[in-house]
């Protein structure tokens, strides 16, 4: 049997990166207020998608630093 497919891959890395931004946005709405930070909701989504893109450019550089480890017999 072989690996997954680049579609499926695709579709698995959207639907995580989808769900991991609607947990964050809603942890950040149950916890911002515990330790007294009052944002609107939009501040909230705001900041989902700023720590949601800084966390897809974090994934990417990891990975591509792997593949070249890998590539040059390191790893």
């Amino acid at each position: 049997m072989s690996g997954q497919s680049h579609k499926v891959s695709l579709l698995e890395t959207a639907l995580s990166t989808v769900v991991g931004f609607l947990v964050a946005v809603a942890a950040q709405m149950a916890l911002f207020p515990l330790v007294g930070i009052h944002v609107s909701e939009g501040t909230n989504f705001t900041l989902g998608v700023a720590f949601t893109v800084v966390s897809v450019i974090r994934g990417y550089c990891v990975r591509r630093l792997f593949n070249s480890l890998h590539v040059r017999g390191i790893l």
